[in-house]
């Protein structure tokens, strides 16, 4: 057994070049940290940003149909419900790198619909793209509806300011 031990030994001239040598740093995981694991972006994040951007262009009055609208006014009157919601009339497909969005709209009596949507296209992809790093593929905009001067607003006025 002693025969086996010694030469399973290192000798000790290799101990002492070993010890001398300064230890290379092994880097564990390979590549930049900030590109390993995956990124998933939900519909939902896609859509606030969506709708956020769109409502933003001047001649956009509101988001989403009158009946989404109304049940919107409804829920937003509900203590507790927090604020109005950014996600209505907006609909995402989010994939691992690309975006799909609807969009309804109501646009203000007066204003050019082919100018208005051209510039919420326009403000809608910068901001997802921005934000998300996703290519947006398409914007389709549906125009509901038209706000006349002397409409009312759906969404009647809070009691308290």
């Amino acid at each position: 057994m002693t025969d086996m031990t010694e030469q399973n030994r290192t000798p000790p001239e290799a101990d002492a070049q070993s010890s001398a040598q300064p230890r290379k740093a092994v880097r564990r995981g390979g590549g930049d940290p900030g590109v390993r694991g995956r990124t998933t972006i939900a519909d939902g994040v896609v859509e606030k940003i969506a709708g956020l951007a769109a409502r933003d262009v001047l001649g956009v009055h509101a988001m989403g149909s009158g009946l989404s609208r109304t049940f919107g006014a409804v829920r937003d009157r509900v203590p507790g419900s927090g604020t109005k919601s950014v996600t209505r009339g907006v609909k995402a497909e989010v994939g691992e790198v690309q975006t799909a969005l609807d969009l309804e709209i109501v646009v203000d009596y007066g204003v050019s619909i082919g100018d208005v949507a051209r510039a919420v296209r326009e403000n809608v992809v910068a901001a997802v793209e921005r934000m998300t790093g996703l290519e947006v593929v398409e914007v389709n905009i549906a125009v509901s509806d038209v706000k006349l001067p002397d409409e009312e607003d759906d969404e009647p006025e809070p009691r308290i300011q």
